[in-house]
C-alpha cells in the first residue's frame, strides 16, 4: 500500500500583504494505505465529507505519491 497527498488549485490563499496575489495549491489531505491514485481519492472523500460540501472539483485534484 502507498501513501498519497491530494492537492487542489481551487480556492484562494491571502498573503499578509493583501496587495500580493498568491498562486499556490491547497492540501486537501494525506491518505495512507491506498492502492493507487484513484483509491487515494476515494478514501479521502469517504473520510472527509467537507470536501464535497465545499464543492471542490475532483477533476482538479493533483495526487502525488509520497515516499
Amino acid at each position: 500500500m502507498k501513501k498519497y497527498i491530494v492537492l487542489t488549485p481551487e480556492g484562494t490563499t491571502i498573503a499578509p500583504n493583501t496587495e500580493v496575489e498568491v498562486n499556490n495549491l491547497q492540501v486537501l489531505g494525506i491518505v495512507d494505505n491506498a492502492i493507487d491514485e484513484n483509491d487515494a481519492i476515494v478514501k479521502l472523500l469517504k473520510e472527509n465529507n467537507w470536501i464535497i460540501d465545499a464543492q471542490f472539483n475532483v477533476a482538479e485534484f493533483e495526487v502525488i505519491q509520497l515516499f
